[in-house]
């Protein structure tokens, strides 16, 4: 994610991203258990990673007594929770509009439910006292942002990793607070094998619903009308998928 060309993501930047076949090179592979259906762990490589890695970059703040919010409880958002459950100590609060996903929450692991009603960022610094230590965007549009920041503690750290809006903060609030931001992109080789082992350990599960390749409108559809909680996977015939 750090190339000096920019990253070469399938479907984006190269073809591939709805595809029967793709290559690829041995360095983008990682082993999976005998027994681990591919389509079960196949938004790792993606949604999962991404959460992995912005995770991984606040576990050393995240200790015994420290709060962690994570804002939008989707396909990255429950993995989130679930990276957050197994690689600190820290309490999860999680933070969204609809009762479905905060339910998806609760079964996920996180601590604490606030549902956002406008009053979310109060809300959170009640829960906490003083605030959260890290406040995890996964949604970043110009509401959720503002939201996040003033859910901090003063020294906490902001991670923007859905995007989308503009971030327009008052410096004196950042300089007064001693508040962080840091922007997450995708995910390192080393970063999906660490997941790819919680997932083994049971400790990450998806939360998908599964489209056959030429059903891929149906899922963008699905996607649009908020019908998946979670993660949509294609699946093409090809791959052996569901043997």
């Amino acid at each position: 994610m750090r190339c000096t060309r920019g990253p070469n993501i399938p479907g984006l930047i190269c073809a591939g991203g709805m595809a029967e076949l793709f290559r690829t090179r041995a360095r983008a592979i990682v082993k999976l258990g005998a027994s681990t259906e591919p389509a079960e762990v196949a938004a790792l490589a993606d949604a999962g990673v991404t959460a992995y890695h912005a995770v991984k970059k606040a576990t050393p703040g995240l200790g015994a007594g420290s709060f962690a919010a994570a804002v939008g409880i989707g396909g990255l958002g429950h993995i989130g929770i679930q990276c957050l459950k197994a690689m600190t100590a820290a309490s999860v609060i999680a933070v969204d509009t609809s009762e479905e996903a905060l339910k998806l929450a609760s079964d996920c692991g996180a601590d604490h439910l606030v549902h956002a009603d406008g009053q979310q960022a109060p809300q959170v610094r009640d829960l906490t006292r003083s605030g959260a230590d890290a406040v995890f965007d996964f949604v970043g549009e110009d509401s959720t942002i503002s939201d996040s920041v003033a859910m901090l503690r003063p020294g906490g750290t902001y991670y923007l990793v859905g995007y989308g809006g503009t971030v327009t903060l008052p410096s004196m609030q950042l300089v007064l607070g001693e508040i962080t931001l840091a922007a997450n992109l995708i995910g390192t080789y080393a970063d999906l094998a660490g997941l790819v082992t919680l997932a083994g350990q049971g400790k990450v599960v998806l939360h998908s619903s599964r489209y056959p390749l030429e059903a891929a409108n149906d899922a963008i559809d699905d996607l649009r009308r908020g019908r998946i909680h979670g993660r949509a996977i294609l699946i093409p015939a090809k791959t052996g998928c569901e043997r």
